[in-house]
């Protein structure tokens, strides 16, 4: 199977659903904490599905043309990766009705939308795993679950010792999706929400159901629905296994977010960040490197302004590298005006709507650095070449082309400006013609040959040049 048509010119947009922003506080619970307050891993602060709508011109605005929904079914949690109903919206979020008016709502700014498949799990008040502690071993459902002896204590102190769960977790009952009825219900969920019109999946922690005929029928089933549904799996090692016709179209590419955090933070110079961009590239097939959904951090991660110690700077390094590597470049909420937060739950901090809040700077930067990805053949679908990824270069470089242009990467992780010359020969480039600057940032010249640059310190720029042409084709 091929990818979707649209993936290469993707930009996503990360939105844990509670925390974005509040279009009906109507459907807020009666403890509901004030909008900002400091997260925690039990408070609602009253996002919901009409927030989101609400600001879609926001989001169209910033560019971004595919939105990626943390859980948004029945569920006690502000997380609700401990589902009790996946057939139904989450009230506290709104309904089915508004949740497809939203996506008809993107749609028409042709701004798609996934959701979150949580498969491997649920919550403990699913109807299968309560009719459990109800009835016990006489309950038609036993076999939906992995229990190991009854009666079954699902509540109290301690880890999940009478059942297999999640990470033992009491509250999180894995599904033996061996089970042909489990896996019936799965496949009924996975229909329901398809052909309603959704534009693909995310996959929770799909590793853990380590069953390639599950994930292969899984595939099947959506393709057949939705040939043009895009799947990406969240695995955060670098597994190949994971993608393909069988399997998703990508997986969330957490490796390459580790190295990137390395190099921003001086834990790696940028040959050695050369050497393992580069074997991302190989490890992969080829066909689904641009399926592979690149970010800087998600609801599980510290946020990226945090890890790079309050650096506006480096965080804008991180995007200019986020916006031209191959695969799909994706935004977690708030990341684009310089949210901060540490480890879970405090990198779901609520949406800040009052704009003297945000890093203005960073948003337009992030903004300009959208319309380029979308806008640039080269940047979307161009041959990636590292070009110092072999010595002791200070700076990063590679180039990106696609027919008869290329797109020069430089990127200076480092406090002391960078001059250096690129021989036109190695970028394909003829100096007769121009070069085009489309960061505005540093400088440069063509002389004798070469490429003259200066990159300032911790900042990187883009040059667009012609493909040299060959007198002998």
């Amino acid at each position: 199977m091929s990818l979707p048509n649209w993936i290469n010119s993707a930009v996503f947009y990360q939105i844990f659903p509670d925390r974005f922003a509040n279009g009906n506080p109507a459907n807020d619970p009666v403890n509901v904490r004030p909008w900002g307050s400091p997260p925690t891993l039990h408070g609602f602060q009253g996002g919901d599905l009409r927030g989101i709508q609400n600001h879609l011109d926001y989001l169209t605005d910033l560019g971004i043309n595919a939105i990626y929904l943390n859980p948004i079914f029945l569920s006690p949690s502000t997380h609700r990766y401990d589902t009790v109903d996946y057939l139904q919206i989450d009230p506290r979020l709104g309904d089915e009705k508004e949740f497809l008016g939203l996506l008809n709502a993107a749609h028409s700014r042709n701004i798609r939308i996934i959701l979150d498949g949580v498969f491997n799990h649920c919550g403990r008040g699913f109807f299968a795993f309560s009719d459990i502690l109800e009835n016990g071993d006489q309950s038609p459902y036993r076999n939906w679950f992995h229990i190991k002896k009854f009666p079954v204590n699902a509540y109290g102190p301690g880890d999940a010792v009478d059942y297999q769960a999640w990470w033992n977790f009491k509250n999180l009952p894995k599904f033996n999706t061996s089970n042909p009825e489990t896996r019936a219900y799965i496949w009924r969920v996975v229909r329901y929400w398809t052909e309603r019109g959704i534009d693909g999946w995310r996959l929770d922690v799909p590793n853990e159901i380590n069953d390639d005929a599950f994930w292969a029928e899984f595939t099947d089933l959506v393709k057949g629905i939705n040939p043009e549904a895009y799947t990406v799996g969240e695995i955060w090692d670098l597994q190949p296994r994971w993608v393909g016709d069988h399997h998703f179209d990508g997986v969330m590419h957490y490796p390459l977010r580790s190295a990137l955090i390395d190099l921003l933070n001086h834990k790696i110079k940028a040959n050695e960040f050369g050497g393992r961009v580069e074997h991302f590239l190989q490890v992969y097939p080829q066909m689904n490197i641009p399926g592979l959904y690149l970010l800087l951090g998600s609801h599980d991660t510290e946020r990226i302004m945090t890890l790079l110690g309050g650096s506006s700077d480096k965080v804008k390094l991180a995007f200019l590298f986020l916006m031209t590597y191959p695969g799909v470049p994706a935004i977690y909420y708030g990341d684009e005006i310089g949210l901060e937060g540490g480890k879970d739950p405090d990198c779901r901090r609520a949406f800040p709507w009052d704009e003297s809040h945000w890093n203005a700077d960073l948003r337009t930067w992030v903004r300009k650095l959208v319309s380029l990805r979308k806008g640039q053949p080269a940047l979307k679908e161009g041959r990636y070449q590292i070009l110092h990824a072999g010595n002791n270069a200070a700076i990063f470089s590679a180039i990106r082309t696609h027919g008869g242009e290329s797109i020069l990467i430089l990127i200076n992780p480092n406090s002391s400006e960078w001059q250096g010359e690129i021989p036109l020969s190695d970028l394909g480039w003829s100096g007769g013609l121009s070069t085009e600057n489309l960061t505005r940032q540093g400088n440069f010249r063509v002389d004798g040959g070469n490429l003259h640059v200066q990159v300032p310190a911790w900042d990187g720029l883009l040059l667009k040049g012609i493909k040299m042409r060959h007198e002998n084709g």
